[in-house]
């Protein structure tokens, strides 16, 4: 009987032409984490309230309910709309987190589409820059350390998969190369560096395994010149003995070339 009576009451208010009643109703189901019904009053409510002081609260609740039913894409739009609409209101700092914040949240695992990691990175950067003394900016500076790491990561397993394709259906290991290189200048400080090194010394060797003749002796040498950069940040790294190994074979090809 009670939720034929809540169903009731929530059927009416949808009926009924009263903003004010369905704003009070709307902020007690939001309240109540009722978030789904919250949001379907607010969406009517806000169209009303233009122009009135409801208007600024009834737009920022409706993002929330839209965050509190984990459609973070929409609420980060209505997010975006307060601060736009808002730049200075009460809930404009808020407003700016949580539409980063939600995008965070909803960021796909790295080996699908990043855009939505690459625009809470952005609206993150946004935040640090409006709000630098924010009790918050601790946590969203980390925030956008972990995204950048999870694009550094997306750009290893895109190199790490054209090394391990080889010379299937063309060489693939200048892509490796480029990519890696790219990922390196973009996330310097990535926890995958010494791996995109890597990539690099070892890309290099096979590219010099293959080429022609006029090119070997610059092949060679880049192999050489990759490897000590690869040992001046990782004496004791994970792959010395592996680079190593074509370190050898290209400054020997090097010095019977001469």
């Amino acid at each position: 009987m009670l939720l034929l009576s809540s169903c009731g009451e929530y059927n009416k208010l949808l009926k009924s032409q009263d903003a004010d009643l369905k704003y009070s109703y709307a902020k007690k189901y939001f309240n109540q984490k009722k978030y789904t019904k919250s949001a379907t009053l607010l969406e009517e409510v806000v169209q009303y309230f233009r122009g009135r002081t409801e208007a600024e609260e009834s737009l920022y609740l409706l993002a929330q309910s839209y965050y509190g039913q984990k459609d973070y894409v929409t609420a980060s739009e209505y997010f975006k709309t307060y601060y736009t609409t808002y730049p200075k209101g009460e809930f404009a700092e808020l407003a700016r987190f949580y539409g980063a914040y939600g995008l965070y949240l909803d960021s796909p695992d790295p080996r699908l589409d990043q855009s939505q990691t690459h625009e809470s990175i952005q609206q993150f950067l946004l935040y640090m820059e409006y709000y630098p003394q924010s009790e918050r900016a601790k946590e969203a500076q980390d925030i956008l350390f972990e995204l950048q790491e999870k694009l550094a990561y997306k750009e290893y397993l895109a190199a790490k998969l054209y090394y391990n394709l080889g010379t299937y259906m063309g060489n693939n290991y200048g892509a490796c190369v480029i990519t890696a290189d790219n990922a390196l200048r973009s996330y310097p400080d990535t926890k995958y560096r010494e791996e995109l090194i890597y990539l690099m010394v070892a890309s290099k060797y096979e590219l010099a395994i293959v080429s022609i003749d006029e090119r070997l002796q610059g092949r060679y040498r880049e192999v050489v010149d990759e490897y000590y950069n690869y040992m001046n940040e990782y004496p004791q790294g994970k792959y010395v003995k592996q680079a190593k190994r074509f370190f050898d074979y290209a400054s020997n090809k090097i010095e019977k070339n001469y």
